[in-house]
């Protein structure tokens, strides 16, 4: 009997136990359907904030008076030489007849100085005066040999008439004509004396004049009032900047690539911000140095070339081929995580609580190329039209600005 009952109550609480958990099962089953409808919705609710947050985190705005602080300047692509190149080293000149050493044919105290260094002359303009008493000398002989000129040919008209007519010997005449002929000789000699001194043949003093030989700048002055001037040393620096060009050099693996009239970009070593073209005029046929580069030149723009001095060190692309390239300044090109993105400057918007105006700026990403000469070439990953207004300067706060999720009212 009592194992009846034993059996009885253990197979009672076999299917009790088998009740409960049919029960926990089906629980289970509500409970995990009821966690996949709220993570659906968490997860959609998510995704719908993660879009407007990235939505977001591609605009930038900035007010009227942010605007003008920041200083915000923007441009356009541009279509430049940035790949294909033979990059050269070298330095600006000016040729040899655009440069002029002044110097006086005859020795003397400096007297006066006219100008100053850094200005402008022109050709023939008196620079200084030096003081020669033997300048003196040149013109009274001048005046003399043309007196005696005017003298003897009156005498020579007077015996060759009389030789003629056979009334003097004829040797006579000749001893006329001799001397005569002399003091022709003389005079042009005293004058072109004078002229190569830049001193009037009439009346009579000792200054002789320092003219520029050419139009240009004045550079070094090494004299001073009342020092001496020797004859063959250099008393001023005149320079013509309106011919500079560049010496590029080019090393020995690279000649074959160099033609005249290939293009030329260039930027000054110390002022890379502005990007000058020149053109190949001219190749040397010897190295230069032990480094084994040749002497490459070309001409620079004259609009371009005028604020340049001789001896600018320049960092130049020479361009082989003629392929352009979308660009932007480099500046305009900023880095966000693993992205580079360019801003576009878009319509200005009143802001209705603050009644400013506002300027906004959406974010285009961009995979960058060559950057060179201060300039990076631009592939977009999404078009974009072609008159934008891309941000060229200030993008970098900008990103800054967008990094900091402002909010934005139209």
């Amino acid at each position: 009997m009592i194992h009846i009952y034993n059996y009885l109550t253990a197979k009672n609480a076999k299917v009790s136990q088998g009740t409960q958990s049919l029960i926990s099962l089906r629980t289970l089953r509500f409970s995990l359907a009821l966690f996949a409808v709220i993570l659906t919705s968490c997860n959609e609710k998510k995704a719908e904030e993660t879009h407007e947050e990235e939505k977001s985190q591609k605009e930038a705005t900035l007010t009227e008076s942010q605007y003008k602080t920041v200083g915000i300047e923007t441009g356009f692509v541009e279509e430049r030489n940035l790949n294909k190149i033979i990059k050269a080293n070298g330095y600006t000149t000016v040729p040899p007849q655009n440069s002029a050493e002044v110097s006086t044919l005859i020795g003397g105290t400096v007297k006066d100085i006219y100008v100053l260094e850094g200005t402008f002359v022109n050709k023939g303009k008196v620079l200084a005066t030096i003081q020669n008493l033997e300048v003196i000398e040149m013109q009274e002989d001048y005046h003399s040999a043309t007196a005696n000129v005017e003298y003897l040919q009156l005498e020579y008209n007077r015996q060759k008439t009389l030789s003629d007519e056979n009334v003097n010997p004829r040797k006579t005449f000749q001893e006329v004509k001799a001397k005569l002929a002399a003091e022709r000789a003389r005079a042009q000699a005293a004058k072109n004396k004078l002229e190569a001194l830049h001193v009037g043949t009439k009346g009579s003093s000792s200054l002789v004049p320092i003219v520029a030989p050419i139009s240009g700048y004045v550079g070094k002055i090494s004299i001073a009032k009342g020092a001496f001037a020797q004859t063959g040393v250099s008393l001023f620096e005149v320079v013509d900047n309106s011919q500079m060009h560049l010496d590029l050099n080019v090393y020995e693996k690279d000649l074959g690539s160099i033609s005249i009239g290939q293009v030329i970009d260039f930027v000054l070593t110390n002022q890379s911000n502005k990007s000058i073209k020149g053109k190949i005029f001219g190749i040397n046929k010897s190295f230069s140095n032990e480094s084994k580069t040749v002497a490459v030149h070309a001409k620079i723009d004259p609009a371009d070339a005028k604020d340049l001095i001789s001896g600018m060190y320049v960092s130049a692309n020479i361009n082989i081929v003629n392929a352009t390239v979308p660009a932007l300044p480099k500046d305009a090109v900023v880095r966000n995580a693993d992205k580079y993105f360019i801003f576009v400057q878009e319509d200005d918007h009143k802001n209705e609580k603050t009644k400013e105006k506002e300027i906004h700026f959406r974010a285009i990403e961009v995979i960058p190329g060559t950057t060179d000469l201060g300039f990076t070439e631009v592939k977009f990953v999404d078009k974009i039209e072609p008159d934008a207004k891309i941000v060229t300067e200030g993008a970098f706060y900008l990103l800054s600005a967008m990094k900091g999720g402002g909010e934005h009212e139209h």
